[in-house]
């Protein structure tokens, strides 16, 4: 399974970050390539305590859900699950504002919580709740992943 844990994925995860243009088109969704980019910050700012986000109100998701998006080996389908207020980019999201710094601040912002291990059970997902570390890490990994497949990258 792969996870931000591990420095070949993370290899991988910015080789394919660094692959997106201002231009690239998205095959699913609403969001522009540049509003993923700050999306994706955003999620990392939640992961550090840095944006705090409601939790969604379904208790079913913090148990069966959160197994089968984490640890099925599948990638995430589109559309199956609505963001959070506070990370959708045309609500309470970080707007976009250039391209190249965006995406230095995502690159950042990834570095810092993949090299600074820390206790990450303060923090909540909106949908899966409570999470370890290395349930944080794998998500990382599986929520970029499924927005760079949105645009091909």
């Amino acid at each position: 399974m792969k996870t931000l844990a591990r420095y070949d994925d993370q290899a991988e995860i910015l080789l394919r970050l660094r692959a997106l243009r201002p231009e690239s088109v998205r095959r699913w969704g609403r969001m522009s390539v540049h509003e993923m980019v700050c999306h994706l910050s955003d999620s990392f700012r939640m992961v550090l305590g840095q944006k705090p986000v409601c939790p969604a109100p379904r208790r079913l998701q913090r148990t069966m859900i959160k197994w089968i998006a984490l640890y099925l080996p599948l990638p995430w389908p589109a559309g199956i699950l609505k963001t959070t207020p506070e990370l959708d980019q045309e609500l309470g999201g970080t707007r976009p504002i250039d391209f190249a710094a965006d995406v230095a601040e995502l690159e950042a912002l990834l570095s810092l919580v993949t090299t600074h291990r820390r206790d990450f059970g303060g923090q909540s997902h909106p949908i899966f709740g409570r999470m370890s570390e290395a349930a944080w890490l794998r998500w990382a990994y599986l929520h970029m992943d499924h927005h760079l497949r949105q645009f091909s990258a």
